[in-house]
């Protein structure tokens, strides 16, 4: 049998793989940043993420995500409440205003944290799970360790300075990941959602949300900020615009201010260079191949996931995409069977993916099978059904 290689180019895509690295041509004032594309996984930016540095109030997002397990898997409700201790009510820094010796209830309490980043709420909330601040902790870094939060360690619930607390830019956007992929709005809509509410009154203050991003970034619904004279000013941001979701984590800017500005102008930014592009859906035909002593003449060749990247306006711009296959394709095939490679190239660096029969297409009889053959052979003609 003569095999005829076929080649298909379609010189319009541009494909990379998770090996591709944030692009470096984009900068920001923070010491520390990593942002990512939440449902890719691919980085945007990333500037010293793995360094170490101090978390500050950006570690009440582990003390809420302890809280939203126990409520997900049902040993603790929103209606419970827990006692407000003399420590909890002492705390300084950012506060829920709550009064010592009251019961509060743990919904009144996350958005003490989430909202008002109340470092009285966060004392309260690890002393009525764990009994003791210092125990909390521990489930803190437990969880911190299933997650793969591998150069974290926590202290404290709130993220009060100590010389042991640290943390990363990398490991606070996997916390963030987790607590957004592990208790989704629509089926948690107590929980995730109070990150985005502009304000939250306790004790007859109001308090406004502290995250420079809410209200004022299109789509953004969390997270936190934090900010100590060690760790500088910093933020863990999350929004969502047509469907794409970019975490952002920030930390070392200089004021306020520098936070506010940094934090919208790269949120605006990861939106406007870097968007989702679907090349082939699911069991959508990438090419078409001969079928070659088979019962059917030909086959649609297809891919076995959808192909999608997240890429930037110049990474689309400059595209190529390669199907490679024999042929014609030699009967029997099984629906799913390898028949080729999708080829996905940019700057020398090249992703291979398989092509897969999309059906079944059984031989033709053994007599049949002999005089196409036969012909193919004299006459070189394409077989015939």
């Amino acid at each position: 049998m003569r095999l005829i290689p076929k080649i298909l180019l379609a010189l319009s895509f541009f494909m990379v793989g998770g090996s591709v690295q944030a692009n470096e041509n984009i900068t920001t004032v923070a010491d520390y940043a990593h942002i990512i594309d939440f449902d890719s996984n691919r980085v945007l930016l990333s500037k010293n993420p793995d360094s170490p540095m101090k978390p500050a109030s950006m570690a009440k997002i582990m003390t809420l995500y302890i809280v939203f397990s126990r409520i997900a898997e049902g040993s603790l409700s929103l209606e419970d409440e827990f006692l407000v201790s003399e420590k909890a009510w002492k705390m300084g820094g950012s506060r829920s205003f709550l009064d010592v010796g009251t019961r509060v209830s743990v919904e009144a309490l996350i958005n003490g944290v989430a909202v008002q980043s109340g470092n009285d709420a966060a004392v309260v909330i690890a002393e009525g799970i764990s009994n003791s601040e210092e125990a909390f902790s521990d489930e803190m870094n437990r969880f911190a360790k299933q997650l793969g939060m591998s150069k974290t360690n926590f202290t404290n619930s709130t993220g009060w300075p100590d010389d042991n607390l640290t943390t990363t830019a990398r490991d606070l956007s996997i916390l963030t990941a987790a607590l957004i992929r592990d208790f989704p709005s629509d089926t948690y809509p107590s929980l995730y959602p109070v990150f985005a509410k502009a304000d939250y009154t306790y004790n007859n203050i109001k308090q406004g949300n502290r995250n420079p991003l809410v209200n004022r970034s299109l789509g953004a619904d969390g997270l936190k900020t934090g900010h100590t004279k060690e760790s500088g000013y910093g933020l863990v941001g999350s929004a969502q615009r047509n469907g794409q979701r970019i975490i952002m984590v920030l930390n070392g800017m200089k004021s306020k201010k520098q936070r506010s500005l940094e934090s919208n102008r790269l949120m605006d930014f990861m939106f406007r260079e870097f968007r989702k592009y679907t090349f082939f859906e699911e069991g959508e035909t990438v090419s078409t191949a001969n079928i070659w002593l088979g019962k059917e003449a030909k086959i649609p060749l297809v891919l076995e996931t959808e192909l999608s990247r997240v890429l930037s306006r110049s990474e689309r711009s400059n595209t190529k995409i390669t199907v490679n296959y024999n042929d014609p394709v030699q009967a029997p095939l099984a629906k799913g069977d390898e028949v080729g490679t999708l080829w996905l190239e940019v700057n020398g660096v090249r992703e291979e993916i398989p092509i897969i029969a999309g059906r079944d297409v059984s031989q033709l009889p053994v007599f049949r099978r002999v005089t196409e053959a036969i012909k193919y052979l004299i006459f070189g003609a394409a077989p015939s059904i």
